[in-house]
């Protein structure tokens, strides 16, 4: 079994491209391999917790991260397609205030790593989405913090926003990124 991995515009943010096996009965592939993830991080990752997220054309979550026990992602989508974005909130890093998009679909199998230090967010761009992601720590909700989707200083590009944006009350009330905790 492999797994491709591939380094985006900011290096510690990798997209995990698994070797698919496909025949009539359908298809297998192998989506963790603690030896080679490990391998590509130069480190080990303990993943504490799966977790699964549904959502409907149009939905978006985000920007998400926890201050006080944050959480390394790697992120799947097991049906339909998303587009995943990661901010670099960690002040010292030269990528710093920086942030990736990868479309990420139940047709690619491609995932997602986003290591601690990260804000997450993702518009789901199809009818329905279910994304499946492990975290290296738990979920704790007094660090829990938000930063606006829409932030201008950070200006990610969401394709096909429409004005039907379903956010959560949680997500309308993000705050700016100059307001935002950050790490280091």
């Amino acid at each position: 079994m492999s797994l491709k991995i591939v380094r985006t515009g900011i290096p510690d943010v990798l997209v995990i491209e698994p070797t698919v096996f496909r025949d009539a009965r359908g298809f297998f592939f192998e989506s963790f391999n603690l030896q080679v993830f490990s391998a590509a991080l130069e480190s080990g990752v303990d993943f504490v917790q799966d977790n699964h997220s549904r959502g409907h054309r149009g939905v978006l979550r985000g920007l998400h991260y926890q201050i006080g026990r944050p959480q390394g992602k790697l992120v799947r989508v097991v049906s339909g397609a998303v587009f995943d974005v990661a901010v670099d909130l960690r002040r010292e890093s030269p990528t710093f205030s920086k942030w990736v998009g990868v479309e990420l679909t139940a047709e690619s199998h491609r995932q997602l790593w986003i290591p601690p230090g990260f804000a997450h967010g993702f518009l789901v761009l199809s009818d329905v989405a279910d994304l499946l992601y492990k975290a290296t720590d738990y979920y704790a909700p007094q660090y829990e913090r938000c930063i606006a989707w829409d932030d201008p200083d950070i200006g990610i590009f969401w394709p096909n926003v429409e004005s039907s944006l379903l956010l959560s009350e949680k997500d309308q009330r993000g705050v700016s990124f100059r307001m935002a905790e950050t790490y280091g």
